[in-house]
């Protein structure tokens, strides 16, 4: 049985579940002129600006989106560090890396980029209130060495911090940016595009940045309209009032057709999370009877009409090495009887309305559920609604889509806040010895292959738990006329969308 420890304070699932920390795109096109035409770019996105476009909240995901800012490095398909704003970095001792600025770069307001550019940028990331998620298990500490060296110190080993760098939370500006009380990234960034005008929650402009260190973007600039309903965006696309729309809903799909819909794997798992500390899913019997009721097949067959994954683990397709790695789960309980399980209290069984397929998928799984013996209480509301009960443990069971690389781009960082007992988002409320000494064990690793090794030990006792049974693993649907359009991003882990080579013809 697990024990109970305490927490430490929980991250706003705005960050966590809904949108992604996302890694700066970051794209060399080899291109010397746009030779995409005179055409602009009209796109669809799903979230509007929410903190003004400041680079420390989630409007990051969209400026990442957009190809607006960069950071050090971007993250290759595989959650790789790669150079962006740095040429080039090495490891200094455990708690200390080194990195050159790349020379040919410059901002978008013309001033120049330098290793005193990067320290500031940093600086005031780690000293922003509320500090950016991808700082809350960290303290970073830049220095310049010269004018192309930057040195970082953390407070203690972090063999992630190249991946740590590419959070567009910590993307480079310009001093200009910083006048004032609020972090500007208009006009201030180094991205291929410059955000030009914001209006409010219904619109951006974007405009070329002819000086771009990759290679001059071949779209002229992007018109962006913010439309959170999902049938909207898709009916956009469908007449051509834009070129590009983000995350079109399941329910649209089908009536856009192929040409229109172009679906790849997510690092989303779609879960359902079991109260391990009181209720019914305090026993590991009524939580393996849980997982043995539900049927993930009948969830992609019937909720997601085959535009999603049949749950393997923790982590899905999306996450391209996870497969070969995969261990079968360790310590798990046997699962109760049906006749014991239909003496046991209603539980209670919520998910939020933000993410359109999860309710007719609560519905599912209720019924499964039911089939098994148990009594369900279902509660649907909005997640701002609910956030705040679910991390307090007041529901027996929740089903929520998350994203598994977090804002490294790394499962460590969701293995312990999700399932650690001192783990900030960990709405099981699992507290296991064995959990623990694994996702440790894991995140003190700096050699890649072996810190993927020791993740999915963590996660095979994770499964072990039954804390959390996995649904499915959700596609991403991105909308675009493969004929019309070229250079999108098809990108796993969210980060990107618009790039320099994105065009119209």
């Amino acid at each position: 049985m697990p024990t109970s420890r305490p927490r430490r304070v929980a991250l706003p699932l705005a960050a966590a579940a809904l949108l992604v920390p996302v890694a700066t795109a970051c794209t060399s096109s080899g291109s010397s002129g746009g030779s995409g035409g005179d055409q602009r770019l009209k796109v669809a996105m799903a979230f509007p600006p929410a903190q003004a476009m400041s680079p420390y909240g989630d409007d990051a995901v969209t400026l990442s989106r957009l190809a607006v800012v960069e950071g050090l490095t971007r993250l290759d398909r595989n959650g790789e560090a790669k150079p962006a704003l740095a040429a080039s970095w090495k490891r200094d001792g455990d708690r200390a890396w080194e990195f050159t600025v790349r020379e040919n770069a410059v901002f978008q307001d013309g001033t120049k980029l330098d290793a005193a550019a990067v320290v500031r940028s940093l600086t005031a990331a780690q000293k922003a209130s509320p500090k950016p998620r991808v700082l809350s298990d960290t303290t970073l500490t830049a220095t310049a060495e010269g004018a192309d060296t930057v040195r970082i110190t953390t407070k203690d080993a972090d063999p992630l911090l190249p991946q740590r760098l590419a959070n567009p939370s910590l993307s480079v500006l310009s001093a200009a940016a910083y006048k004032g009380p609020k972090v500007k990234p208009a006009g201030h960034a180094t991205g291929p595009f410059t955000l030009a005008e914001v209006n409010g929650a219904v619109s951006a402009t974007l405009e070329r940045n002819d000086a771009y260190w990759g290679g001059r973007a071949k779209a002229p600039g992007v018109d962006v309209k913010f439309v959170a309903d999902g049938t909207a965006r898709a009916n956009a696309l469908r007449t051509k009032d834009v070129d590009v729309a983000e995350y079109v809903p399941i329910s649209q799909a089908s009536l856009l057709g192929d040409g229109l819909v172009h679906e790849f794997p997510s690092a989303r798992t779609n879960g359902l999370s079991l109260n391990t500390e009181r209720g019914v899913f305090a026993d590991p019997a009524m939580r393996a009877a849980a997982r043995e009721a539900i049927d993930s097949k009948a969830l992609v067959d019937g909720v997601y009409e085959g535009r999603a994954d049949t749950a393997q683990g923790l982590l899905g397709p999306g996450v391209p090495w996870a497969a070969d790695l995969r261990t079968a789960p360790t310590g798990r309980a046997k699962a109760a009887a049906p006749a014991e399980v239909r003496k046991t209290q209603q539980i209670v069984l919520a998910t939020y309305t933000n993410r359109p397929e999860l309710p007719e998928a609560a519905t599912v799984v209720q019924q499964q559920l039911e089939k098994r013996g148990f009594t369900v209480k279902q509660v649907v509301r909005d997640y701002a609604q609910m956030e705040a009960d679910a991390l307090a443990g007041k529901y027996d069971a929740f089903i929520q889509a998350r994203n598994t690389l977090l804002d490294t781009a790394d499962p460590v960082s969701y293995l312990a806040s999700d399932f650690t007992c001192d783990g900030s988002f960990n709405i099981t409320q699992l507290c296991a010895t064995p959990v623990d000494t694994a996702v440790d064990r894991a995140a003190a690793l700096a050699d890649t292959h072996a810190r993927h090794r020791a993740e999915m030990t963590a996660e095979a006792a994770i499964l072990g738990s039954d804390a959390l049974v996995p649904l499915v693993h959700e596609r991403f649907v991105q909308g675009y006329g493969d004929t019309r359009v070229r250079g999108v991003a098809l990108d796993p882990m969210e980060r990107t969308l618009i790039t320099a080579d994105t065009r119209v013809g």
